[in-house]
């Protein structure tokens, strides 16, 4: 596991950690697109109600909500931590007492939040916890902008990933995220994640393997949905878990852009989540 953590910080010294392939020296103190340096920058940490039911359970899901973000989406609803960078430089020590404090106090899991552009971090910390006992599943809960070098690094490290579905069409994600090979990338991220941890296993109510898929519903995009629901039944597995989320709301900069200035109505979401059911694909909240 230390030889993948080292080549994964390695990639730090002129940046291809995300696909937006900055180039930075972030090992020199440079920063990329993230806005993040090389040392872990943490924005809280603490048990989590708010995620789904079998991350949850009683105790909450031990969540860790890295700062930056490799997607800078117009939308995000939480701009305070991944765009305007709110948190803490924290050791690689420190990082690994905050995921053995979370498995103290009772979280079922260990639940990183947006932590592409800091996986090498996320590795070295989760060497340390194990090495000092820490037992519970790893939740990698990120954008679905994932390289697949980086991905298959991180084999072993993750039990739980949990990805957003996005989009499926460049034009939205060019417009919306800034990334027009979202689509393509989202689409090798999600095959090579199942490949490496299967469905999701559940035991006694609690998450403890597989993939868990996330799609935001927008205004608008309905169709995009159903399209997105196609590809998780097709080409990942017609036993997907998947979060059609109605939660969308206006934040950050969508107040500029008419078309998704407003929530999504019942009807949009309905046909996306509807369309899950048809397809067979396994429904949470």
């Amino acid at each position: 596991m230390e030889a993948a953590a080292g080549r994964v910080r390695a990639m730090l010294a002129a940046c291809t950690l995300c696909p937006r392939q900055c180039r930075q020296d972030r090992l020199g103190g440079e920063t990329g697109f993230c806005g993040v340096g090389s040392m872990p920058r943490v924005s809280s940490a603490g048990p989590h109600f708010g995620e789904e039911a079998p991350l949850v359970g009683q105790s909450g899901s031990g969540t860790i909500f890295m700062s930056g973000c490799n997607l800078g989406c117009v939308f995000c609803q939480n701009s305070d931590i991944s765009h305007n960078l709110s948190g803490e430089d924290v050791t690689i020590s420190r990082l690994a007492d905050m995921m053995l404090a979370l498995e103290r106090i009772g979280c079922h899991n260990i639940n990183f939040v947006t932590p592409t552009h800091q996986a090498h971090a996320v590795m070295e910390s989760i060497i340390e916890a194990r090495k000092r006992g820490l037992s519970v599943p790893v939740v990698y809960n990120c954008g679905g902008y994932e390289p697949p070098e980086v991905l298959v690094e991180l084999d072993g490290f993750v039990q739980i990933y949990m990805p957003d579905a996005k989009f499926i069409r460049p034009e939205s994600s060019s417009k919306y995220c800034g990334a027009p090979d979202y689509p393509g990338i989202m689409k090798e991220a999600l095959r090579i994640m199942r490949r490496q941890v299967g469905d999701l296993v559940i035991e006694n109510g609690i998450a403890v393997s597989g993939l868990i898929v996330r799609h935001l519903v927008m205004p608008g995009c309905a169709d995009e949905g159903t399209e997105i629901i196609d590809f998780l039944a097709d080409e990942i597995s017609p036993d997907t878990y998947v979060n059609v989320m109605p939660q969308y709301r206006p934040c950050f900069k969508a107040q500029t852009m008419p078309e998704i200035a407003r929530y999504p109505t019942r009807a949009e979401f309905m046909k996306v989540r509807d369309h899950a059911l048809e397809r067979g694909l396994r429904l949470t909240k």
